[in-house]
């Protein structure tokens, strides 16, 4: 045995900047090939992969709502597939595919340390631009619409890869400028022209509901990053000044936004038209009752609510499951809001807790603008219900963000419960 102790070694941690003066370990950086770099950000390759446990609560969460969304998608969506389709199992078939997918995709990312987003921060941005400009000369033909670009067989639908983008960025500049967010140029100004020229774009392709949704999540960010309250207050008392002014004189919108706020304001407007998906949405709800119709026996869905798989299966998930039913869903939901805050609260790294910020707040919004528009509180803006709508981009895309949240529950060294 030595005659002496060994003074204790002090190990670094990921993100602690090494001090002159320490052990030998410290001293030593890695080589520059064994460094990822973009701007200020240095990951070593050593810490791609992140260790730990995910969060196990989050997780699970995440599991129901994907199977439950499944399971009412398909419910609601084997009519008007057979009707239309030739085959009952046609939005369930794909929307599988790109479940799994998306579930792998999930369990990869939540491996992948998050402060990689930091490094691909600039050619997500450009390429995410890119696609909103591709979108708005090559599109799908849709009416007035140009929200989905075609790729053989598949179709791309961008403005789900920029609710991403826009988070990420986000994250990014706030977390790179927390000491001057509460300065007017770059706590306001800047982040609003880093949104308008997102929301510019989005909006062009008549996605209103997009629009407005990027922009409540640019709008969390800079809350929670630091912007000055007041300034704040003062921007949602324009906007809101804005909504009144658009709701009293909606012929300012596109022809299609704005007959759709007529049709909000006059419950008699148009019965076989713009009112007919809003219409047989309220029956559905009102005829599921407390206890709902019971699994696969709803009505509405055959061919009376429009194309059930999309915008509008929260209307058949109320008829057939209920009060109850309902409640339970959108408890999960809350859950899944709760549990994300969680994790963004304990962890260390601004940028991860902004992350996780816009993800879930993403995930609230969407769901409330959805059921209100469900319930015709709101104009019906077209926006889907999360991991219940029918689409592989927007599934495959949900499912990777909640890879995120895992990611950074696994970095924020919480207790596990």
């Amino acid at each position: 045995m030595s005659d002496y102790l060994e003074p204790p070694r002090r190990y670094r941690q990921d993100d602690e900047t090494p001090r002159r003066g320490t052990q030998r370990e410290d001293r030593q950086s890695p080589r520059r090939s064994n460094v990822v770099q973009h701007g200020g950000t240095k990951i070593n390759k050593a810490d791609i992969f992140t260790l730990g446990g995910m969060d196990i609560p989050f997780f699970a969460i995440t599991i129901a709502l994907l199977t439950i969304g499944l399971v009412m998608l398909f419910s609601a969506s084997y009519p008007y597939a057979l009707q239309n389709e030739d085959s009952s199992y046609y939005f369930f078939s794909r929307q599988l595919v790109f479940a799994i997918a998306g579930f792998i995709v999930m369990l990869a990312v939540s491996k992948l340390n998050y402060k990689l987003l930091k490094v691909i921060v600039t050619p997500l941005t450009a390429v995410t631009l890119l696609l909103l400009a591709v979108v708005l000369v090559y599109h799908t033909d849709n009416g007035d619409f140009k929200r989905w670009i075609p790729i053989g067989p598949l179709t791309l639908q961008p403005s789900d890869i920029a609710k991403f983008a826009v988070i990420v960025l986000m994250a990014y500049y706030v977390s790179k400028n927390a000491k001057r967010m509460n300065n007017l140029i770059y706590g306001t100004v800047v982040p609003i022209l880093i949104l308008g020229v997102f929301c510019g774009l989005i909006y062009l392709e008549h996605h209103l509901s997009c629009t407005i949704l990027v922009f409540c999540i640019g709008a969390v960010i800079m809350f929670c990053g630091g912007s000055d309250w007041r300034i704040f207050a003062l921007g949602v008392g324009v906007m809101a000044a804005v909504v009144v002014v658009v709701v009293l004189n909606p012929e300012v919108l596109m022809n299609y936004a704005g007959d759709r706020i007529k049709a909000w304001l006059d419950k008699g407007f148009d019965p076989r038209g713009l009112r007919w998906q809003t219409n047989n949405s309220l029956y559905a709800i009102g005829s599921g009752g407390f206890f709902g119709t019971g699994l696969g026996n709803s009505k509405q869905k055959f061919l009376y609510v429009s194309e059930p798989q999309n915008d509008f299966i929260f209307a058949i998930v109320c008829e057939e499951l209920g009060f109850i039913g309902a409640g339970i869903i959108i408890a999960l939901f809350a859950a899944m809001f709760i549990r994300g805050i969680q994790i963004a609260l304990r962890t260390d790294d601004k940028f991860g807790a902004l992350l996780v910020i816009g993800i879930v707040s993403q995930v609230a919004v969407q769901t409330v603008f959805n059921i209100m528009v469900v319930t015709d509180t709101i104009p019906n803006t077209g926006i889907a219900l999360p991991f219940f709508s029918y689409g592989g981009t927007a599934i495959l895309m949900l499912l990777f963000e909640m890879g995120v949240v895992l990611s950074v529950s696994r970095k924020s060294n919480q207790k596990k419960v």
